[in-house]
């Protein structure tokens, strides 16, 4: 089953504790402060892998987990950074916080978002020695990694979809000009979802096109699954309009979708369209007296078709691979790399830190309030018993 939308929680790794440890070789019996720092956390990132054609990988598991940092060691060695979680998604998936504001867009194939970042491994006893305090008994605590609930959309990179009311013939059009096998059959609602095929032209060019399922009256405004659907067209390069010549109400057929298409926005009421004039071999004298004058500009060339008889195939076919417009340049930076779009605003450093001592706990900077103090200290490991220092009183914890 295709499937265009999931919702994902991700944890980051913590990171490792720094190390509290103190130099002991025979002849050194009071040696410095040697603990090293802990690792990093790791990170959990997406990538949008061209391989991926749809978010069902999602459906289960749909919780993500990076692991820590190791926690630093004597003779000052420090803790292995936590291992990432890579997940790869389709070209064109939108993450989307629980207010469904927009976080990022992989809108090109290799497109790279770290979506939950991980926690810095806490220093050593050894960084904090100075000429002042040369017996440091106390190291940082690894920070918690970022976490979050995402939702994954999927809008799809597609050289040309096709558009239509139901049983206009879209399918079967689609299995006629490329490799993919949808269902047909003579009733409406045959495609309940989208179908990728592959159309190959004999100088060994590619393009790939969808089949979207029809649409009907009010679908801009969410009649049906009407605004998922229309979703699939946004970053299509170009339209085919499928028009069922049959019916005999082509010029109604296609201001209704016309109309639909204009009111949903994204631009989709000005996307450049061929316009096939389906099923011509059960009604040969079918028009669309509309687009015989020529006056739409959107409308590069109309085709009249039957999947049936074949008629029209290789019409449609050389017109997309003429008419499909050239993709758009991604930006490139100046060490020649491509550029991605990101929304996320970086998180800001804590105001405080924990440190670990020789007799607890130890808490520095600014605190925050008690139940968010009390959830960091259990995060540090903290148990019931323990001693914290928070400005300059000494509590137990419980």
């Amino acid at each position: 089953m295709f499937t265009d939308r999931a919702r994902i929680e991700v944890q980051a790794g913590r990171g490792g504790d720094g190390g509290l440890s103190f130099r002991r070789e025979k002849y050194v019996p009071k040696g410095g402060p040697d603990g090293g720092d802990g690792g990093h956390g790791g990170d959990v990132v997406l990538v949008a892998d061209p391989e991926r054609r749809d978010l069902s990988r999602f459906r289960s598991p749909r919780r993500y987990r990076a692991r820590a940092g190791g926690p630093g060691r004597g003779s000052g060695k420090h803790g292995a950074d936590g291992e990432d979680i890579v997940l790869h998604v389709p070209a064109g998936t939108q993450i989307l916080d629980p207010e469904e504001n927009l976080v990022a867009d992989l809108a090109r194939p290799g497109a790279r978002l770290v979506l939950a970042r991980g926690g810095a491994g806490g220093r050593g006893n050894r960084r904090f020695a100075t000429s002042t305090r040369q017996t440091p008994r106390f190291a940082e605590v690894g920070l918690p990694g970022e976490a979050g609930e995402y939702e994954l959309r999927l809008k799809l990179l597609v050289d040309a979809a096709l558009v239509g009311f139901p049983n206009a013939g879209k399918s079967s059009l689609l299995r006629r000009i490329s490799n993919a096998k949808p269902k047909v059959a003579d009733y409406p609602f045959t495609t309940i979802s989208p179908v990728l095929g592959t159309v190959d032209w004999g100088d060994g060019r590619q393009l790939t096109v969808a089949d979207v399922p029809g649409l009907i009256e009010g679908a801009s405004e969410g009649v049906g699954l009407g605004h998922e659907f229309l979703a699939h067209l946004e970053r299509a390069r170009l339209l085919v309009h499928v028009i069922d010549a049959a019916e005999g109400d082509a010029e109604e057929r296609f201001a209704a979708i016309d109309r639909e298409l204009a009111e949903y926005g994204a631009g989709l009421a000005e996307r450049p369209q061929i316009v096939a004039l389906n099923k011509v071999d059960a009604a040969p004298q079918a028009t669309l007296r509309v687009l015989v004058t020529g006056d739409d500009p959107r409308v590069l060339r109309v085709v009249r078709t039957s999947a049936v008889s074949g008629a029209g195939i290789d019409e449609l076919k050389r017109a997309l691979f003429e008419l499909i417009p050239e993709p758009e340049p991604l930006p490139v930076d100046d060490d020649g790399l491509a550029e991605f779009l990101v929304y996320r605003p970086k998180p800001g450093r804590r105001a405080y830190r924990i440190l670990r001592t020789d007799r607890g706990y130890r808490v520095t900077g600014t605190p925050p309030g008690a139940e968010e103090l009390e959830e960091a200290l259990r995060a540090a490991g903290v148990k019931p018993g323990a001693e914290v220092e928070v400005e300059g009183e000494v509590l137990e914890f419980t």
